[in-house]
């Protein structure tokens, strides 16, 4: 079998599932594509936290310094942005089955490596450059997850409860950080931050066999008709379009571009916290690393609950509309990331300010970058869809890596970091996030 027969999108089967059987069969196996997506996804970033994680030891020992490490995490979202475009359009065609599972493995092998590297008594050029392409071709491995996650709701749920699972579908990052965070922390302090590679290569490796465990590609190669057969949704008259066309259609799209901005500013405040959180809080703060991991993962739990709200709030609450819970979840991001960047306290405040911030930029997080866009764009072209947010939003993920390492190195003083500029530029990226589409919201054309 080729590469390419390998990894395209399933012919329909033969054998057909009898027509009294399809309702049962079908449930049982979207549940279990569904969940198995869910896991492997959360997996992922458990392979793309360790350097997040251990960022302060290796400044301590003089592995690397800030600025080298905002590089490395600029490498990392840059080639992912990049990859995550391509990968994104190739799903639309391809088995989504295979295609997140190859991503897992390859991710679980560049960890295997890092540790390798971390362990070898190398000249400091040589780490910072081994790290750079290491992380970058983790970014590349990386960029496989996301779409065909997102299009295996396409493909195996109608429209009309596709909010309410994309939105559980969508803390699966959060889990993914809370189990890095919490994991990883504890083995940084105890067995030395090389081991968070190896503990992250074993998760990747679970999460790929899972995939290919639980993942069904489409409902037609195991016999079932389509989702628009089994929902009784209507035709659309975009269904006579070949998927290439639909795609070059998502480029016109004046929505997916405003969705595309007002996310890249929200990946920007995301991946701050979440790359640099634990040496903000460590730096800042005071906190020891077991300390500072406990506060970013309760962030990551926080999430967790905000993304699954997400869905419930718009569908159900608010009836289908996307502007309310958008609009409330913006000003509770902003409120509280101020509260967390510049006032002082312990573990109690800033457990309770990084969590309200995680909570509400879970909502923005499933609601602009996910939600919206399904809602906007044809389910054949679901991947383009995402790949076009995508490699703005990481493109943008990877320009904050980059400033804020600079930002914070030179701001140090006497040894110690000044993270009040970092902190301003954070901030605005979080108001800018929600002004966008609150501004721009009728060209969306969202209910």
């Amino acid at each position: 079998m080729s590469i390419y027969s390998r990894y395209r999108i399933s012919k329909p089967a033969a054998e057909k599932v009898p027509q009294s059987e399809v309702p049962q069969v079908y449930r049982r196996l979207r549940s279990r594509t569904f969940w198995g997506a869910t896991a492997a996804y959360s997996l992922y970033y458990v392979c793309r936290l360790a350097l997040s994680i251990i960022k302060q030891p290796l400044i301590d020992e003089g592995v690397l310094s800030a600025s080298q490490l905002g590089i490395i995490g600029a490498t990392f979202l840059l080639i992912y942005a990049v990859g995550k475009f391509v990968n994104s359009f190739i799903a639309d065609y391809g088995n989504i089955r295979r295609f997140m599972a190859l991503g897992l493995f390859v991710s679980s092998a560049v960890n295997i490596v890092l540790a390798i590297v971390g362990l070898a008594a190398l000249p400091g050029f040589v780490v910072m450059l081994s790290f750079a392409v290491l992380w970058g071709l983790n970014g590349l491995a990386q960029s496989m997850g996301a779409a065909p996650g997102v299009i295996s709701l396409s493909r195996w749920f109608p429209l009309s409860t596709r909010g309410t699972w994309y939105s559980i579908f969508s803390a699966s990052p959060y889990i993914g950080e809370a189990i890095a965070f919490v994991l990883l922390g504890f083995v940084a302090k105890t067995l030395g931050w090389q081991a968070c590679f190896l503990v992250s290569s074993v998760l990747g490796l679970a999460g790929g066999f899972c995939a290919l465990a639980l993942i069904s590609d489409t409902p037609e190669s195991k016999g079932l008709p389509s989702i628009a057969e089994i929902s009784g949704e209507a035709e659309n008259k975009d269904d006579k379009l070949s998927t290439g066309a639909l795609q070059r259609r998502i480029f016109r799209n004046p929505g997916i571009w405003i969705i595309a901005l007002s996310s890249a500013f929200l990946y920007i405040t995301k991946y701050a916290i979440s790359g640099w959180g634990v040496l903000f809080l460590q730096e800042q703060k005071g906190f020891p690393i077991e300390g500072a991991s406990l506060v970013t993962a309760m962030y990551a739990l926080s999430g967790i609950a905000g993304t699954v709200i997400a869905g419930w709030l718009s569908d159900r609450v608010f009836r289908g509309s996307r502007f309310w819970p958008l609009l409330a979840s913006g000003v509770l991001a902003v409120a509280s990331l101020a509260a967390f960047l510049f006032l002082p306290g312990g573990y109690v405040l800033n457990i309770v300010t990084i969590s309200l911030f995680s909570l509400s930029v879970g909502v923005l997080y499933c609601l602009v970058a996910g939600i919206i866009a399904l809602d906007i764009v044809p389910r054949r072209a679901t991947g383009a869809a995402i790949g076009i947010i995508g490699i703005v939003c990481y493109g943008a993920a990877s320009l904050q890596d980059l400033l804020s390492g600079y930002l914070i190195d030179d701001f140090k003083l006497d040894g110690v970091y000044d993270f009040g500029p970092v902190s301003w530029f954070w901030l605005g990226a979080a108001v800018l996030s929600i002004l966008i589409p609150v501004c721009f919201w009728r060209t969306l054309q969202c209910k």
